[in-house]
């Protein structure tokens, strides 16, 4: 499967993008994604010249949303077109980039005031021998470019050059073809890798030692999907927005809006009454895009939930609950993957052309070119069976109580319209197989293993409700007794920064090697979306 990547720098405006995706639909054989990658300086203008794109345009316009500095992901045709939008200074941002480019597009006033021969590297960097380059006429950005080894093949004011350099170029990246994959784990992490290598043509098997899919951590009954938050949009800040981002998308075209998952939007207020600050940049240069992340709570979003209007919270509208087992299971169902149930993952040795998967008694499970870990905290251990290096991840128990609000109609309790979190977080509404369910949690024990449920944490959901909706805990107190409350516990698993781990574990040159993508720790909602395109992306060359 060949992907087709394009880089727009500089044109602020969408119609290298909607004039590459049009010619993809119409090629009638499409045996490759189409990436494209535009870098701009601020708003992304969608206005196209052309009637025949007005309808590509009205569904980009749909995902043109919240664009902040930084990268975004926006996904068309069922994942198979992908725009990677990244707003900032245009020079910098072109070398961050980490692909090779088929087709470039660049407009040189964007780098007005650029080392052009930094441009031409940073931009020569990202090419291979036939890379097209498409630009208008500039002296000294031309004369750069032949330097780095561009022959141009016009001398007009619509200048198309080849890469083609003299010399052969040093590149460190080696990109595989697609063949055949294990993923080992079936939450959250592995499930949202198989889908990700699927689409790119991969055959992916999946191995769980439980007989269902999502039967660990990712069996939570709901969970909610919210963007983090800092003063200085930190990495976890802008990843969690990347993530949040995907997740959304994904989960609106793969899950039943209302029965797996909802677009609610999340209030979160902070229990201690000081203000939680945003970035300052957003209320400055780009308060229309925050409005539709994050801002400060209405009065009126206050009072639904039962807080007095002078409370400090914030609203987050991307931001909703998902059932964790709902989206495991529409991943796994995707073409290309096959999922297997009872299959304890003992040892990993490498073969011939990739790796061998063993049981417990050294029976062959599976062989595959390319073997992916994301079962977790236990990735570590199969981790240190097959490398040198040792990781670093820690087992966090998390429990949530629920109870059953009502099995048909109105259950008469004013609870929230909306989930609210910030100490703990309490999802009013959830259909379940028995009826309306709410959930409040979830606890956070660090270093334990077992999935043991414990009175004393519902005790803790009860007294972090309180805190957090005082309201809503007087309606709920006789369900947290006991034997009212009911409980869910599982072992999440984090690193020490917090931050999701995606990496390559070993290599060898006869195959793509073994991965690890875990870590989520309670993002997986977030993240797992997020770190299977970039497992995948760092496979196969493609824009991160």
């Amino acid at each position: 499967m060949k992907d087709t990547i394009h880089l727009d720098i500089g044109s602020g405006n969408s119609q290298n993008f909607l004039r590459a995706w049009h010619a993809w639909l119409a090629n009638t054989q499409r045996p490759y994604m189409l990436h494209v990658v535009a870098i701009c300086t601020g708003n992304y203008s969608n206005q196209p010249d052309d009637a025949a794109l007005k309808p590509l345009a009205e569904q980009l316009e749909a995902q043109l949303w919240g664009l902040l500095p930084g990268f975004h992901r926006l996904v068309f045709e069922g994942g198979q077109v992908l725009l990677t939008l990244c707003i900032g200074d245009v020079a910098r941002v072109l070398r961050q980039q980490q692909f090779e480019a088929d087709l470039i597009y660049l407009n040189h006033a964007a780098l007005a005031g650029a080392d052009p021969l930094y441009v031409a590297k940073a931009i020569a960097r990202l090419c291979k021998p036939g890379t097209l380059l498409t630009t208008s006429s500039n002296n000294a950005l031309q004369a750069a470019l032949q330097q780095c080894g561009f022959v141009f093949a016009t001398s007009y004011d619509e200048l198309q050059a080849t890469y083609n350099p003299a010399w052969v170029a040093k590149k460190s990246n080696q990109y595989v073809k697609p063949g055949t994959c294990v993923v080992i784990g079936a939450g959250l992490a592995g499930a949202a890798v198989a889908s990700s290598l699927a689409r790119r043509g991969w055959a992916v098997t999946v191995l769980d030692a439980a007989n269902e899919p999502a039967s660990g951590a990712s069996s939570l009954p709901a969970g909610l999907l919210v963007p983090h938050t800092s003063p200085d949009d930190s990495p976890l800040s802008r990843l969690s927005r990347c993530g949040v981002r995907m997740t959304l998308e994904q989960a609106g075209r793969i899950l039943q809006s209302g029965q797996d998952w909802c677009h609610t939007g999340v209030l979160e207020r902070s229990v201690d009454g000081v203000p939680k600050k945003l970035p300052s940049v957003w209320t400055q240069d780009w308060a229309d895009a925050a409005d539709c992340w994050s801002r400060p709570a209405t009065t009126d979003q206050l009072l639904a939930v039962g807080l007095p209007a002078t409370s400090a919270a914030l609203w987050h509208a991307q931001a909703g609950w998902v059932k964790p087992g709902a989206l495991v299971k529409a991943w796994l169902a995707a073409p290309g993957i096959t999922w297997r149930g009872g299959a304890q993952v003992a040892q990993l040795k490498p073969a011939t052309d990739g790796w061998k998967v063993l049981g417990a008694t050294g029976q062959v499970l599976a062989e595959a070119h390319l073997v992916v870990l994301a079962s977790g905290y236990a990735s570590q251990a199969l981790a240190a069976n097959a490398s040198t290096t040792p990781l670093s991840l820690q087992p966090i128990r998390g429990q949530v109580s629920w109870g059953l609000r009502a099995r048909h109609g109105d259950d008469g309790l004013n609870l929230p319209v909306f989930p609210v979190n910030g100490h703990g977080g309490l999802i009013p509404a959830v259909p379940g197989l028995e009826g309306i369910f709410w959930l409040m949690g979830s606890t956070y024990e660090r270093d334990a293993s077992l999935p043991l449920i414990k009175q004393q944490d519902n005790d803790e959901n009860f007294q972090r409700l309180q805190a957090l909706l005082p309201q809503t805990a007087a309606l709920l107190a006789d369900q947290f007794k006991t034997p009212h409350s009911q409980s869910w516990a599982g072992i999440r698993c984090a690193t020490p920064n917090r931050l999701p781990l995606v990496k390559r574990v070993s290599a060898s040159d006869s195959s793509p090697g073994l991965w690890l993508c875990t870590g989520m720790g309670s993002r997986g909602l977030s993240f797992a979306a997020l770190c299977g395109e970039l497992l995948a992306a760092q496979l196969h060359g493609e824009p991160l």
